[in-house]
């Protein structure tokens, strides 16, 4: 089995990999910014819409990277996306920020989605503990104000999912076209709850820290099914669960987040006891594991249907929930699991030629060429922060 000092020397090399490419062919140095596609041939579109989800996750990345590095084309980097995010994604009239902008800046979608807003509050969060700006603080601590404000649902707990511009409701509130259209989804309380946690960091307010405890109680006793400890997709606005879908991404992804979380805020019962429903979790998402290393994408036990694709972001997020279940219990097949969906990232999805990863493979191992390099989904935020993660934990 690899060794740790191998497994960091690798990772690390990979992070200065990924975060090359991402300057070397995504800054927009036409219009500003970042550009907002590149497909998989590594063919940039210089028009399309710009989201603000990428650019706070290219915000953090950086920000991130430079925190750990010290090398300061990363702070450069962060910098420019955070910039970015202050002059063309934050509403300047009612406040968060809108999901697209046009490829010169222009609001386009100007939906506001809790998703997208809690990460501006994570990226804004990790720019000023790499700058120290002030302002970034102060856009960070507004943001997260919107959010308990507008999206934070009075009766039953957690934020709804999305709004007009003026915070009006919406008839369709999906994140995506493939997410069931329901007022309060999983994901985004898991990352409502990554967010609020960055920003404690550098905040560390009572009242954040309530919040924080809150979103941790609610997925302990509403999103982690009781029985089967799969995280539950969809829900009614009193936490009845509307999905039966199983995403093992998000399942080994929360497995490690919410443990986080519960270390930042310094609650030793609370991080306890949710230390050991993470490693419940992770037992669970290795059900989706396959015998190359890789993770399964979704299974639905309602049909019995399986997606057996191999994307990107479940395999990074693999590498570190399953390191933080071996540094938890120090059972080593745990740490095997991890060191195998790294060699899976290895050998399928890093492009040893042009760079990044690939968006992933299906069953048969062809590759899934329709989806971006770059683009609303695809950055440099899970595989650069699985390395990181792996780096730092290592060390």
């Amino acid at each position: 089995m690899l060794s740790l000092a191998q497994f960091k020397e690798e990772v690390t090399k990979e992070l200065y990999s990924i975060l090359d490419y991402w300057m070397l062919h995504v800054v927009d140095h036409q219009q500003g910014g970042f550009y907002g596609k590149i497909d998989h041939d590594d063919t940039v579109f210089p028009e399309a819409l710009k989201g603000s989800v990428l650019n706070s996750r290219i915000c953090w990345s950086f920000a991130a990277a430079y925190n750990q590095t010290q090398k300061t084309q990363y702070l450069r980097i962060a910098e420019r996306a955070y910039e970015y995010i202050v002059e063309h994604f934050i509403d300047p009239d009612y406040g968060g920020v809108y999901w697209t902008v046009t490829a010169s800046g222009q609001p386009a979608d100007t939906k506001k989605q809790t998703y997208a807003i809690a990460f501006a509050v994570y990226g804004l969060s990790e720019y000023y503990r790499a700058s120290g700006d002030e302002a970034a603080k102060q856009h960070a601590i507004d943001l997260y104000r919107t959010i308990i404000q507008h999206a934070a649902e009075p009766v039953h707990g957690g934020y709804l999912e999305a709004f007009a511009r003026d915070w009006s409701d919406l008839p369709d509130m999906r994140l995506s076209a493939k997410d069931a259209n329901e007022r309060k989804t999983m994901n985004t309380h898991l990352h409502v709850l990554e967010a609020f946690a960055n920003l404690y960091r550098i905040w560390p307010e009572p009242a954040l820290k309530k919040q924080i405890i809150q979103l941790i109680d609610i997925f302990s006793h509403h999103i982690i099914h009781p029985y089967t400890q799969h995280l539950q997709l969809f829900f009614s606005d009193d936490w009845e669960p509307r999905s039966t879908l199983i995403s093992y991404g998000h399942d080994i992804e929360a497995a490690w987040l919410i443990q986080e979380a519960a270390e930042v805020i310094r609650e030793d019962i609370l991080l306890k006891e949710i230390s050991t429903r993470s490693v419940q979790i992770a037992i669970a998402a290795a059900e989706a594991l396959d015998a190359d290393g890789g993770l399964w994408y979704e299974f639905d036990p309602a049909t019995n249907h399986w997606a057996r694709e191999k994307h990107w972001w479940p395999q990074a997020e693999a590498m570190v929930g399953f390191f933080n279940a071996w540094q938890i219990t120090h059972d080593e097949n745990f740490l095997k699991n991890a060191i195998g969906s790294w060699k899976f990232i290895q050998e399928f999805l890093i492009d040893s030629h042009k760079g990044e990863w690939i968006w992933g493979v299906y069953e048969n191992y062809h590759i899934i060429a329709q989806e971006d390099k770059a683009g609303l989904w695809k950055c440099p935020y899970h595989n650069g922060r699985a390395c990181l993660e792996i780096m730092r934990r290592i060390q």
